[in-house]
């Protein structure tokens, strides 16, 4: 047949890229205000940290090997760090 290509039959799962409708909402009504607040800040920023903190905890469960890894070289780095 020759060479496949991206439509050879398999459908990928596409990420969602939409924001969900409260937080559209809240950032349509945040966007012409000027400067967002040290409070929206925190708050997102915590927000982002708890999500990332998630994700780091999915990838051990998901992938031990390679997390057990990735703690061994950061345990090297903090040895090694010179403060």
């Amino acid at each position: 047949m020759g060479a496949q290509g991206p439509s050879d039959g398999v459908v990928w799962p596409m990420p969602d890229l939409e924001e969900p409708a409260e937080e559209a909402a809240e950032g349509a009504a945040r966007a012409p205000a000027g400067p967002e607040t040290d409070a929206e800040r925190r708050r997102r920023r915590a927000q982002f940290l708890r999500e990332l903190n998630e994700a780091k905890a999915l990838r051990e469960r998901v992938q031990p090997r390679r997390a057990r890894a990735a703690r061994m070289r950061q345990a090297m780095r903090m040895r090694t760090f010179r403060w």
